[in-house]
């Protein structure tokens, strides 16, 4: 089973509109200048005293800048039991170049 999904992906499904939970791990800073339309910001830092906030049965894609931050949530939230989470390859860097270009970019 993969633990993983692609920008494109992750748009195909929402647009079949599949019920994702879009679970961004990034700070507040960076999702108040770039975030993904109906995404729920839990900073990495606070996700294990947020796992209340998280049904367990939900399919759960993860994403942050890069993908790296996001790899650590789903590695954790594996741990935790939640079965059903993946990594967005990329993060919303990739989400923004191959999805939606009118999410600003940033270092």
């Amino acid at each position: 089973m993969s633990f993983t999904i692609t920008p494109r992906e992750l748009k195909d499904r929402l647009d079949k509109g599949d019920k994702l939970f879009i679970l961004d791990v990034r700070e507040p800073w960076e999702y108040s200048m770039a975030k993904i339309e109906g995404s729920v910001l839990i900073p990495l830092g606070s996700l294990p005293q947020s796992l209340d906030k998280l049904d367990r049965d939900a399919e759960i894609v993860a994403h942050c800048h890069h993908g790296m931050r996001s790899a650590d949530a789903v590695g954790f939230l594996h741990q935790q039991g939640f079965k059903n989470v993946k990594n967005l390859v990329g993060g919303i860097d990739a989400w923004s170049i191959q999805v939606d270009p009118t999410i600003p970019r940033y270092r």
